[in-house]
């Protein structure tokens, strides 16, 4: 695992997907990031960050080799613990050889919007967050 990024980095990320259309490093450069929810499906659908991806844990144990080639991979989930070892698992892939990082925070204290069945709200808007961590 190559560490921990708070809510700033993390919302300079997604800013850069929403100006680019693609995701970015979080300060302009090249790098592609990919934000990986590892929450179930049905926790990740009552809530998400927008622009996240659902690999549930026990998919990304079985299907690790997608993460071959990318640059950079932030995981998260409720509490920021479990995120750590989901980050960790990706690092120790030989096929990687890019940096993987865990969401410090966790989910259950990102203050930015949150979608749920495609629309995005601000959280505390009509939006209790998300319910149950898995």
């Amino acid at each position: 695992m190559d560490g921990e990024i708070g809510t700033e980095e993390l919302r300079a990320i997604l800013d850069d997907v929403e100006e680019n259309g693609e995701q970015g490093n979080g300060d302009g450069g090249d790098e592609s990031v990919r934000v990986v929810d590892i929450r179930s499906p049905g926790a990740y659908s009552r809530g998400h960050i927008p622009g996240s991806e659902n690999v549930p844990l026990q998919r990304l144990v079985d299907d690790i080799e997608q993460f071959e080639g990318d640059d950079r991979v932030v995981t998260v989930c409720p509490q920021g613990k479990s995120s750590v070892q989901a980050a960790r698992l990706i690092t120790s892939y030989e096929g990687f050889d890019g940096r993987a990082e865990s969401f410090a925070p966790g989910l259950s204290n990102w203050d930015g919007p949150i979608e749920k069945g495609g629309d995005s709200v601000e959280q505390g808007e009509d939006d209790e967050g998300p319910q149950a961590p898995f």
